[in-house]
């Protein structure tokens, strides 16, 4: 992928797991990903379809509907990443969802997936968040209790004259105040209701 504004790639050579709700909702994401030069795509209807793909084939990206068996795709991004083949743990996952409420989000998110896409899903929108995925370099985590790509999206070390709690982060010393603190008079004054004249 070359770099800019223009950036774009190469997807004839991937291989993509599609794992749908409905027969409809699958071919319409072949034709996308086909009209993305996309040549190895595999369609799924269920998690077992998609589990036997992950055992026996090379899969470079996963395009989910969590909502798949009364939404046991959660489960299915949950035991990829926690896969012992680091190839399959690291794979990039994109949820796509009917349905994208804040708590919706979160629990893709939680689960490990590197972006959620809303639906009804445009070429052009899917294309641009698969851009996004091939250019994101945020670390990978591994704990007990998430397996994913960083959650937080610009990391830049933890708060001044704080101990991060990561291995590499930088202990950054505070600086001197510029100005003297506001009393707590000045600050009172800051919040304190005013009659408005009209």
């Amino acid at each position: 992928m070359s770099g800019g504004a223009e950036a774009r790639i190469n997807l004839s050579k991937a291989s993509i797991l599609l794992l749908e709700t409905s027969q409809h909702a699958l071919e319409t994401l072949d034709q996308i990903c086909k009209g993305f030069g996309v040549r190895e795509i595999h369609r799924c209807l269920t998690i077992a379809e998609a589990e036997t793909v992950m055992r026996t084939r090379d899969v470079h990206l996963v395009l989910i509907d969590p909502a798949v068996e009364a939404d046991a795709g959660h489960g299915f991004i949950r035991d990829l990443r926690k896969s012992k083949v680091e190839q399959q743990a690291r794979i990039p996952i994109v949820a796509l969802c009917g349905h994208p409420t804040l708590e919706e989000v979160g629990c893709c998110r939680d689960c490990g997936a590197n972006f959620v896409v809303a639906k009804p899903i445009t070429p052009g929108a899917l294309l641009q968040r698969l851009q996004w995925v091939a250019k994101d370099q945020r670390d990978f985590v591994f704990t007990q209790a998430y397996v994913g790509p960083d959650r937080r999206f610009k990391f830049e070390g933890p708060p001044p004259a704080t101990a991060g709690r990561r291995e590499g982060d930088k202990l950054l010393p505070l600086g001197d105040a510029l100005e003297p603190n506001l009393s707590q008079t000045d600050i009172d004054m800051l919040i304190k209701p005013q009659k408005v004249a009209l």
